[in-house]
């Protein structure tokens, strides 16, 4: 057991609260955190986060608070665990609490929604270039997490240190975590892979079967290295747990909520129809726009997220989606 600490878990969703589970029985002293006081009083009573996580019990030592102060309270290392839509305005929430000691870490996937640029470049921009960060991403459900299956991550940081420091405090016999130095890379693709896991939901929803899933699998990691390398990330992430793992895992598993909204866009629901059956965010909608963003700004060239977005935004029909994306002009594989 590495030595006791403690940690902040800001946002008390189903991936927040797993991360902050898994690091209380490994021992820490972990603090969550959550802005809507009804559902912190519910965990508090519940010691559970039944609107999430039903029937996973908290360890003694993780508390839940919707007091930023109080979560921060004594704890150097700060995880965000919040949609990447609310990133920026978390950071600008713990800023008036980070001092010279204080370490970041972020699970969320993405990229800021209004300029479609890094969440690391966010938070260099709003708590400085100096600060040690880190980010967390890979093939993780949350509940299987939170459950103690079999899990690996890969965590990517600016500072070997903390880096190792990290994956001391999340890492037993049934979670492993792998260390990186590409944070870049990391980013691009917890962000690409929900977009291309829609597409692989409206392939499936359409009942295109295996051949086309798996090609847009495939071609979906073509697109999600050329964007990654584009913008300074290193190609063998791409084939590792923050590349390939994760985009296998949310394209073939019904737990992921882009694969099951793109299954109802195929099966001819509406954006808002799909949305309201899920019941939770789904990080791939304001992926899609922020990706779009990104690669038309840097020139890349990515058909099916593109395709995507139109399906998401412009109410392009699926059938005629995927029709567009077969007749593309070939071309050869690399």
């Amino acid at each position: 057991m590495p030595e006791q600490k403690s940690i902040a878990v800001l946002g008390a969703g189903s991936y927040g609260t797993a991360l902050a589970i898994l690091l209380a029985g490994n021992g820490h002293q972990v603090s969550l955190w959550a802005r809507n006081t009804e559902h912190v009083q519910r965990m508090q009573q519940e010691a559970s986060n039944q609107s999430y996580l039903p029937d996973v019990p908290f360890p003694n030592t993780l508390s839940v608070t919707s007091e930023i102060a109080q979560a921060i309270d004594d704890s150097s290392i700060i995880l965000i665990a919040v949609p990447s839509h609310a990133f920026h305005s978390s950071l600008q929430l713990i800023k008036p609490y980070i001092s010279q000691h204080s370490k970041i870490v972020w699970a969320s996937k993405g990229l800021d929604p209004l300029t479609g640029d890094l969440l690391g470049n966010v938070l260099k921009k709003e708590l400085g270039d100096e600060l040690p960060h880190a980010i967390l991403s890979g093939p993780t459900f949350a509940k299987e997490m939170a459950l103690g299956m079999p899990t690996a991550i890969t965590l990517a940081a600016n500072d070997d240190e903390f880096a190792q420091e990290l994956a001391l405090m999340l890492h037993n016999d049934r979670f492993r975590v792998y260390t990186s130095n590409d944070i870049v890379g990391v980013q691009i693709g917890g962000a690409v892979k929900n977009v291309v896991a829609i597409g692989a939901g409206v392939a499936d929803g359409l009942g295109f079967g295996a051949n086309a899933r798996t090609a847009l699998i495939t071609r979906g990691l073509v697109e999600m290295m050329r964007l990654g390398v584009a913008v300074g990330g290193k190609p063998e992430t791409f084939y590792g747990m923050a590349g390939m793992g994760d985009l296998v895992l949310t394209c073939t598993d019904n737990q992921s909520r882009n694969r099951r909204f793109g299954l109802a866009l195929g099966q001819g629901q509406t954006r808002e129809q799909a949305e309201a059956e899920i019941g939770q965010v789904v990080e791939g909608v304001r992926n899609a726009k922020e990706v779009k963003m990104l690669s038309e700004r840097i020139g890349v060239e990515m058909p099916i997220c593109q395709v995507v977005y139109k399906i998401i935004y412009e109410n392009l029909d699926a059938k005629l989606a995927a029709h567009q994306l077969l007749t593309r002009e070939l071309k050869e594989e690399s």
